[in-house]
């Protein structure tokens, strides 16, 4: 009993470790497995003492196995086909040329640089061809770099990561083998790559079919049912494949989640939410235990060799594959050299060279503790390095999603139609989207593009150019359709900036709000309605201003007394040289150039005096009337 309690302990001490390692990266906003691996260093065996993960025996083998297929599960369900065939060449290119390159040259620099036997350091290279995407994946939306380099950096640390981990068990298979021949070891393990590549994509394949077709006919099946089904069958694909080849379950298990990913499934977005949690803990746990496990002697033993060897591989290894594999890719040169810098080594390195590490004693093979040793030293410096540089790195090459220009507009009201036209005065692209012929054809007589389409339809808006867009702004005349629509554009291609017309936010509305994070308000639907009919009614002006170091709180003050007095719209900003739609709640600062539209009622007294339409006064222009405006006495704000 005394032996249950204290497994039982270890458990929980584990969960609280982990969670706790999240909660504060979050809190500071670091990637978590630089907390997962300090606090998993300081409770296990070179630190306090209080975690032995040892105690947990074989068991400790199944953790690691299931979390790390579900892990893979989360990475392929994630994946988008379509955004992936925007870099698939230079994807193809790293997950096969890219991961010879650093077999070969991480296994050279470890032999010369670590001294290990050549053995042991192929084993090692084989090891660190991973990235992983629990890694890549978080670092990813913390920077938020341009989509396409994030779609090519998420790509691989999922894909590479099956095909390193059955790298890395042919390579071990082959090393206990002795005296084959050299042409023999490499035709065997190019033999067992392909066989458990092939087996496990097949598996993954036939089991994520099956599984779709049940889940559109089950539809008496509760959500939570659903979620839990999938789970229980993602362990049985994984186990499946295991038993008809060893080592091809992770790719199987990859495989699944883009055939779901890809098969339209009902309620995909709550089974995405619900193994995005899964996956959290999954990752908090198996950190904890393999860093605790790990003798911090054992790395200071390795000396400068092995320090010298990580670098080699992030300064040089690195940079070479992605020039290599890029070369005829339509990125630019700033975007390779952030996905040259970004490989960080995650879960999959770990947990595989922790079980090497022992399968390595167990033959009396010298180099088990060593080789686990060095990887985890490979995990902490790129974790380390890469991690807390990234952001830094992509703001100097100037390739953040916050920088990315333009924007998809989906309804052709009058306000959508002005939006889009400045814009475009602005010399950025736009595109518009409506269902309603005639909108559009309102559109097209003011020279803007536009489609005749629906906004859920994912070709269309990849047509639009939405991937390559920084906005994504949902403006039809109904909330809810567009509060849909963006969750839509969110899910599918996750634009950078996401915005809605919407009415006042309901508990349900806040709570879908708060499920997409990332959407925001642009503003409330009856402020669009009224500024709509100000528009087609020619009682408005289009003006800017700047804001000035000298009289900004003044500034501030006009500006808010006239939007709340209903006399002025903001719609975009300038903000260090980006132009982005301005927010429900936003905030100006100094330097600020703020495009605005102004209530004027005078065009339409004077076409009633003259009999003629009125001028059109939508042309820009820093306007007296809020340069010089005072303060509006309060009774000027009652309606």
């Amino acid at each position: 009993m005394e032996g249950d309690l204290n497994l039982t302990l270890q458990i929980v001490l584990t969960v609280l470790a982990g969670i706790s390692a999240q909660v504060v990266a979050a809190y500071l906003k670091v990637p978590s497995i630089v907390f997962l691996l300090l606090f998993g260093i300081a409770l296990g065996i070179s630190g306090l003492q209080i975690l032995h993960p040892q105690q947990l025996g074989e068991g400790l083998e199944v953790i690691v196995a299931l979390s790390v297929a579900i892990i893979l599960f989360e990475g392929g369900l994630n994946l988008s086909l379509r955004q992936l065939g925007q870099v698939s060449g230079s994807l193809r290119n790293l997950v096969t040329i890219g991961t010879l390159i650093t077999l070969a040259g991480a296994g050279m620099a470890a032999h010369w640089l670590s001294e290990f036997p050549w053995t042991i350091a192929f084993l090692y290279g084989s090891l660190v061809v991973v990235t992983g995407p629990t890694v890549v994946g978080p670092l990813i939306k913390q920077v938020q770099v341009e989509r396409s380099v994030a779609t090519l950096l998420e790509g691989e640390g999922v894909l590479i990561d099956p095909v390193g981990a059955i790298l890395a068990v042919v390579v071990l298979e082959t090393i206990f083998k002795a005296n084959v021949p050299v042409e023999a070891d490499i035709l065997e393990i190019l033999l067992g790559l392909v066989l458990r590549l092939g087996t496990g994509l097949g598996v993954g394949i036939l089991g994520g079919w099956l599984l779709s077709l049940f889940l559109k006919w089950a539809d008496f099946l509760s959500e939570e049912i659903s979620n839990l089904l999938v789970l229980a069958c993602v362990w049985g694909v994984f186990e499946g494949s295991q038993l008809l080849i060893g080592e091809s379950g992770l790719m199987a298990t990859v495989a699944m989640g883009i055939v779901l990913n890809s098969s339209a499934i009902p309620e995909e977005r709550l089974l995405r939410r619900f193994k995005g949690k899964l996956t959290i803990l999954c990752v908090s746990v198996l950190f904890i235990l393999l860093a605790a496990d790990l003798s911090v002697a054992s790395i200071v033993a390795l000396g400068w060799g092995s320090v010298l060897t990580v670098l080699t591989l992030m300064l040089v290894v690195r940079p070479l594959s992605v020039w290599l594999c890029t070369l005829s890719s339509s990125l630019s040169w700033q975007q390779k050299c952030f996905v040259a810098w970004i490989a960080p080594r995650g879960i999959v390195s770990a947990s595989v060279a922790s079980l090497f590490a022992i399968l390595l004693t167990e033959r009396g093979i010298n180099g088990g503790d060593a080789i686990k040793a060095l990887v985890f030293l490979t995990i902490m410096m790129t974790v380390f390095l890469q991690g807390l540089t990234a952001k830094a790195l992509a703001l100097a090459l100037g390739i953040t999603s916050a920088r990315t220009t333009g924007a998809v507009i989906i309804g052709c009201t009058p306000l959508g139609r002005l939006i889009a036209a400045l814009f475009q005065s602005q010399g950025e692209s736009v595109v518009l989207i409506d269902t309603d012929l005639e909108a559009c054809q309102a559109a097209k007589d003011q020279d803007l593009p536009v489609f005749h389409s629906s906004g859920l339809d994912p070709n269309i808006l990849e047509e639009a150019g939405i991937n390559s867009m920084g906005t994504f702004l949902a403006l039809t005349s109904n909330g809810e359709v567009n509060l849909v629509l963006a969750q839509h554009a969110q899910e599918e291609f996750n634009p950078p900036r996401v915005l809605v017309v919407m009415p006042t936010p309901t508990p349900d509305t806040q709570s879908s709000l708060k499920n997409h994070k990332g959407i925001q308000i642009f503003m409330d639907q009856q402020r669009f309605k009224t500024w709509n009919q100000y528009i087609k009614d020619d009682q408005v002006q289009l003006g800017r201003l700047n804001f000035s170091d000298t009289d900004l709180a003044q500034q501030q003050a006009r500006i808010q007394a006239l939007i709340e007095g209903g006399e002025l719209l903001p719609l975009m900003m300038r903000r260090n040289g980006n132009l982005q739609l301005i927010k429900n709640t936003e905030t100006w600062a100094a330097g600020d150039e703020m495009f605005y539209l102004l209530h004027d009622p005078r065009p339409a007294l004077l076409k009633r005096l003259s009999g003629g339409r009125a001028v059109s006064r939508l042309a820009l222009a820093n306007l007296p009337e809020i340069e010089e405006m005072p303060l509006l006495p309060n009774k000027a704000l009652e309606p």
